[in-house]
């Protein structure tokens, strides 16, 4: 006989799913990143992004000290059409000013590779888009996406989301 090992017996079998459940919980929970500042998706209906339906993102800024990274994140079919995105961009100041811009988003690289993440037939694209950015207001921020390809509805983009966390620099 083996003496130090025990054998778990039928009874003790659903509290060890617990204990290794609520550990796990422990681990996923303690492994977030406290560092972001804002993150949210927006999701269209039926996977199809009109240009009509403009993905706004409300953002309340306290800490102008200090310094962020911006990261859009995209969500789409590995049908998805294309492997860019582009997209007008419209940033609302605290203080009423508004800056209007144009951006094209590579969703896959020259071989038809796409970018990211993907879980079957879905993929997860986060893309850094300005890097240690003091916001130089406190207040709200408005930040506006409309999709500028020249397909409208856009078919198979599913999510659309905006991300902002501290630098670690």
């Amino acid at each position: 006989m083996i003496t130090g090992m025990h054998q778990i017996t039928s009874l003790q079998k659903p509290m060890l799913k617990k204990v290794l459940l609520f550990c796990m919980a422990i681990f996923l929970l303690s492994s977030c990143n406290s560092d972001v500042v804002y993150s949210k998706y927006q999701k269209f209906d039926e996977n199809e992004w009109y240009a009509k339906d403009k993905a706004v993102f409300d953002i309340e800024i306290t800490d102008t000290l200090t310094l962020n990274n911006i990261s859009l994140m995209v969500r789409h079919a590995d049908a998805y059409p294309y492997s860019n995105l582009f997209l007008f961009v419209t940033t609302v100041y605290p203080d009423g000013k508004t800056l209007t811009d144009t951006m094209e988003v590579i969703l896959a690289d020259e071989k038809g590779k796409w970018q990211g993440s993907g879980a079957g037939d879905i993929f997860d694209f986060k893309i850094p888009i300005k890097k240690n950015v003091r916001f130089p207001l406190s207040g709200k921020y408005q930040f506006s996406f409309v999709q500028g390809m020249r397909v409208d509805p856009l078919p198979l983009i599913m999510d659309f989301g905006l991300e902002i966390e501290k630098s670690k620099k």
